[in-house]
């Protein structure tokens, strides 16, 4: 959203329509890759104590394979979150699509 508010105050009126909502998906494609790949947590999994648990390194292939089964879940009203309590290792489908799951961690 930073880059919007800059472009709004740039062109001074209103930026929307498919080029804003682009430069908003793209920009959510990049923040969560980046968190993924560099720490294993976004912020939020910060605050709540999750990080991702894969083998070996968390590549950008395996950061869009996560991001497409966050859209699909997001897509099916939240059905590929509620996969967990079908699938025996608790996995929603983007876990399951870029090979990791979500783990819960201590304090230390």
């Amino acid at each position: 959203m930073f880059s919007i508010v800059v472009i709004v105050t740039a062109i001074g009126g209103p930026f929307t329509g498919a080029w804003a909502q682009t430069l908003c998906f793209v920009e959510a494609f990049a923040f969560y890759c980046f968190f993924w790949m560099h720490k294993g947590q976004t912020i939020g999994m910060l605050a709540w104590r999750l990080r991702l648990d894969t083998d070996g390194v968390f590549t950008l292939r395996k950061a869009l394979l996560r991001f497409c089964g966050e859209l699909l879940s997001i897509a099916s009203v939240g059905l590929g979150y509620f996969w967990i309590w079908i699938d025996k290792d608790r996995r929603s489908w983007s876990d399951i699509l870029s090979g990791s799951c979500v783990v819960r961690y201590r304090k230390r």
